[in-house]
């Protein structure tokens, strides 16, 4: 993309500029002469917004937990997209010890050069998506994706655990879980393993590599999707790709650190530019559960609970207003003409099946997985059932009001 430097001139770099690892630095305050060489001047920009970002990375991470990520002091930092001497965009990754229960820590920036000193902005800030709208290198489309995904304010605290992805391989295909949820300091992933070994994007978006064997995807609703220990995976810079498309296959790959033992996808789940808790997000119609240790858990489909070592089936994604019937140990419900017990009986539904809700409204309270409620929900069919059996991802109505 081309686009005029401060003197006028037009300046394109359509390749992807070299990577340069650096030690810690401070913040970098970097003015640049006022006329270098061509050369000399691509060198003084990729210097001076490598330390930065490397300065800023280092201080994001500092009071993480030292077994989460890396904590050498080393950034390795690729400003991918530049236009003129202004603006720069790329990868800033802080690799982690070869180590089993080390997890590398690493975001897409945007960096802005305001008179003689750069600013720099990561994913997820609100700064951002400010800079994501301006910056004259970013098509519109990617552009957008990435302001949105530092728009947003849904996230799991709100206890909003919708995220219309699949599982990260083909529809219909049952993998093993391998790795309940682990990674990060909130345990944000879940190893997966088998099947044809194609690992496919979780939903559509916007894909980056962040490392040889790592590929993120920016969605919508705030929400990234990374796969790691990948072999062969895509190289790409800001391309879209769809629900489905080949990333890569399963591997071992720890190019950016951490440990692999026998090929997998370590599948993990990031919310509003940070790595939020994989438990309790619906993916592929599954719920992931916490064990007593990282690794362990499980995932729910229904009532139908599998631990590790056992295989889900990638039912696909769950709508915004839909939900998966939990009988909580029953094969079946009944839907009802009515929100409450003393409406008649108007069918059933079974265990596991897909409901799609059309509104909700109080009626009869009942106690289900998570508790009691008198939330009861109309179903796209004109039946009632209860909130009690559904999981859906919402406290509350997921569909608006009768």
């Amino acid at each position: 993309m081309a686009a005029p430097d401060e003197g006028g001139t037009v300046m394109t770099r359509s390749s992807v500029l070299r990577c340069a690892v650096v030690g810690s630095a401070g913040l970098l305050a970097a003015a640049l002469p006022g006329s270098p060489a061509p050369a000399d001047t691509e060198d003084l920009i990729e210097k001076a917004v490598t330390e930065q970002v490397t300065g800023e990375l280092l201080d994001r991470v500092k009071d993480l937990p030292t077994a989460t990520g890396a904590m050498s002091g080393s950034a390795a930092v690729s400003v991918t997209k530049r236009s003129g001497t202004r603006w720069a965009f790329g990868t800033g990754v802080l690799p982690a010890p070869a180590a089993a229960g080390r997890y590398p820590q690493g975001l897409l920036f945007l960096a802005e050069r305001q008179g003689g000193t750069w600013r720099v902005s990561f994913e997820g800030e609100r700064e951002f998506a400010t800079l994501a709208r301006r910056a004259p290198m970013l098509a519109q489309a990617e552009a957008d994706s990435l302001a949105g995904s530092a728009e947003v304010s849904l996230n799991y605290a709100n206890q909003d655990y919708r995220t219309r992805m699949r599982l990260p391989y083909a529809l219909g295909a049952s993998w093993k879980l391998t790795g309940g949820p682990h990674g990060s300091p909130v345990r944000n992933a879940i190893d997966l393993a088998g099947g044809d070994q194609v690992v496919r994007a979780a939903r559509g978006g916007t894909a980056y590599t962040m490392c040889k064997g790592w590929v993120r995807v920016i969605h919508d609703r705030g929400y990234a999707t990374d796969y790691y220990h990948l072999w062969s995976n895509i190289r790409v810079n800001g391309a879209a790709v769809s629900a489905g498309a080949f990333l890569g296959y399963t591997g071992t790959d720890v190019t950016c650190g951490g440990a692999a033992y026998g090929r997998h996808v370590h599948f993990g789940l990031r919310q509003n530019g940070e790595p939020v808790p994989i438990a309790r997000h619906i993916i592929g119609k599954w719920t992931p559960y916490n064990g007593n240790a990282e690794y362990a858990g499980s995932a729910l489909h229904g009532s139908r609970r599998v631990n590790v070592g056992g295989t889900l089936h990638n039912y696909g994604p769950l709508g915004l207003t839909q939900g998966v019937v939990d009988t909580h140990g029953g094969t079946y419900l009944n839907k009802r003409s009515g929100p409450g017990i003393g409406y008649g009986v108007v069918g059933t539904v079974a265990d596991g099946a897909t409901a799609s809700v059309a509104c909700s409204r109080n009626g009869t309270s009942h106690t289900g997985r998570f508790g009691t409620t008198s939330l009861w929900n109309k179903l796209s069919d004109g039946t009632w059932i209860s909130d009690a059996y559904l999981e859906n991802g919402v406290a509350g109505p997921v569909n608006g009001w009768c």
